[in-house]
């Protein structure tokens, strides 16, 4: 497997990166697994709901999304060398499962359909083997007339 550098890949920075570690990156099957853990710490709990902290669903949502980008990085490491920005299009997820503190999420997101300019994910989480969540995901990637390389 791949060496997978998380943070010079995303663009986010903390408290804003949702992913700590990525399993597995399937290139030929354009597959990836990341992991999550939802610490005490998080900044949200405190307020999402204080008497039984879930993590929000948009959160989940964001886990989903930079592992999409993870993965459209890892298809097109020739783009994602330029910093693209990246904007997450249409969301369609279910909600099934409540993510709890200390819980890991393991985030499934395998590509549907990829341009350089775009692409279409689905993408489902589980804690332990209890799925809490799915999606579909479309995003939208352009390179900046200022990126580097």
């Amino acid at each position: 497997m791949q060496d997978i550098k998380i943070k010079k890949i995303l663009p986010h920075r903390y408290p804003f990166i949702f992913i700590d570690k990525v399993e597995e990156v399937d290139l030929k099957n354009k597959k990836i697994i990341c992991k999550k853990k939802f610490s005490i710490s998080e900044y949200f709990f405190k307020g999402h709901f204080p008497q039984n902290p879930v993590a929000p669903g948009v959160l989940l949502i964001e886990s989903m999304a930079q592992s999409a980008i993870i993965l459209y990085a890892s298809i097109y490491p020739e783009i994602a060398k330029l910093k693209p920005d990246y904007y997450l299009g249409k969301v369609s997820a279910k909600f099934l499962n409540p993510v709890k503190i200390g819980d890991v999420l393991k985030i499934e997101v395998k590509m549907i359909k990829s341009l350089k300019n775009a692409g279409i994910v689905e993408a489902e989480c589980f804690v332990e083997d209890k799925k809490v969540c799915e999606g579909v995901l479309s995003f939208g990637v352009k390179v900046n007339s200022t990126s580097t390389t």
